[in-house]
């Protein structure tokens, strides 16, 4: 692996000066960050298109003000510019994307350094753009069904995917259509996204404000798990639906949440958090090899990217108006926003 030595400098980013909500002017600010050398197993990539997801709007409104200017995004895809002295799965020039870890900085900006182990080669049928809306999403989901409910081709039963047309939802069911004998019940409360979560391989559809009384029939003797993007006051509706052992596996914040109703069934609450892997397991390479099989699936058509609403600019503006709409709760699939001066 040849090593190229990249001295430190700036570059240019888009950073929160102060936690707060969407429209308070230090939300959001162009600023120069410092940027080093690549540690060991670190790439340097320069940021073409990045994506928003419900932990940037979070991070913006909470984070600790010690910590400005804070540079938000967790997904990317870009290229390789430089490469640290043990890096072994990337070259200089490669085609990446990924969504990095909480505990670095993000990738709303020009430059980032992020650890190979959590990278993977862009699905080459994919531009910069379509790509950025994929990593974290598809992490999420993929870890979800595998390594938290230990899913497999040669089971069955049913999956009820709560918040279908979400960005996550969205890549429960394209995996559990591809990689399961699942039955797949989402849920969606509104025409437009009962057509997404259908374009997406879902089997039934119904609103989520009625899954008590809709999902029994399609599932007499109970469902086998349930994915929780809104979890807050189902756990009663989840008890009901799911079959003896069943399991919930969830991604909210929900507080206060309180599970004995589960108890009765002997069912199971399980949760997923996709930054665990680089904040505690930072050698395990999985979601580089994640990632690199849905670069595959994507270029052989079996998944599609989840992309659904794109700014041609990254620019203050552009990048507020992104999380207020991921703020409103009704955004279906991804936001995406790529650099104007890139040749997608």
């Amino acid at each position: 692996m040849i090593t190229v030595k990249f001295m430190a400098h700036t570059a240019s980013a888009i950073a929160s000066l102060a936690p707060g909500p969407v429209d308070a002017d230090r939300s959001f600010a162009e600023v120069e960050i410092s940027v080093g050398d690549p540690g060991p197993h670190d790439l340097l990539v320069e940021v073409h298109a990045v994506s928003v997801n419900p932990v940037d709007v979070k991070t913006r409104a909470s984070f600790d003000g010690f910590e400005a200017p804070k540079v938000l995004g967790y997904d990317a895809a870009g290229v390789v510019v430089a490469v640290g002295s043990e890096v072994s799965r990337f070259a200089v020039g490669d085609a990446v994307y990924y969504a990095g870890a909480i505990n670095r900085p993000g990738s709303n900006a020009r430059l980032q350094l992020v650890d190979e182990r959590i990278v993977g080669h862009k699905p080459s049928s994919l531009s910069f753009c379509s790509a950025a809306a994929l990593p974290l999403t598809t992490l999420t989901a993929w870890e979800c069904l595998f390594d938290r409910l230990h899913l497999d081709k040669a089971g069955n039963g049913t999956l009820v995917v709560v918040g279908g047309a979400g960005g996550v939802g969205s890549m429960v069911i394209q995996l559990a259509r591809r990689l399961t004998a699942m039955t797949v019940i989402a849920t969606a409360s509104r025409d437009v996204s009962e057509s997404w979560v259908r374009s997406m391989g879902a089997d039934e559809v119904v609103d989520h404000r009625q899954l008590r009384d809709a999902v029994p029939p399609l599932a007499p003797d109970g469902v086998s798990a349930v994915f929780s993007s809104h979890s807050a006051g189902n756990v009663e509706s989840y008890a009901r639906i799911l079959g003896v052992h069943g399991q919930v596996v969830a991604i909210d914040d929900p507080e206060g949440l309180d599970t004995m109703p589960l108890k009765q069934k002997s069912q199971s609450w399980l949760w997923e958090f996709m930054f665990t892997k680089p904040l505690y397991l930072p050698e395990d390479d999985s979601q580089h090899r994640i990632l690199d099989e849905v670069a595959r699936m994507v270029d052989a058509g079996h998944l599609q990217s989840t992309a659904t609403t794109v700014y041609d600019e990254f620019t203050v503006d552009t990048l507020r108006d992104a999380h207020r709409r991921s703020e409103s709760g009704s955004t279906i699939g991804k936001i995406v926003l790529m650099r104007a001066d890139e040749n997608d």
